[in-house]
């Protein structure tokens, strides 16, 4: 395999960050309590989308 074969392309990353973030959200939407790391994972996906200038208003529970 060549190391051009391991590259993912910018829709598979955006992809990846889509389904991170949706993941993220059905444990929050599950949540109990208060869960700083599970918010501290949100904010980071959040800036990860706006820097790919995806429109995450839809996705929000």
């Amino acid at each position: 395999m060549k190391e051009s074969d391991e590259i993912l392309t910018l829709e598979e990353q955006k992809q990846i960050i889509i389904d991170n973030y949706i993941n993220l959200m059905r444990i929050k939407a599950h949540e109990q309590g208060t869960n700083k790391e599970l918010e501290y994972q949100i904010k980071i996906t959040k800036v990860k989308l706006s820097t790919f200038g995806i429109d995450i208003s839809d996705l929000e529970y």
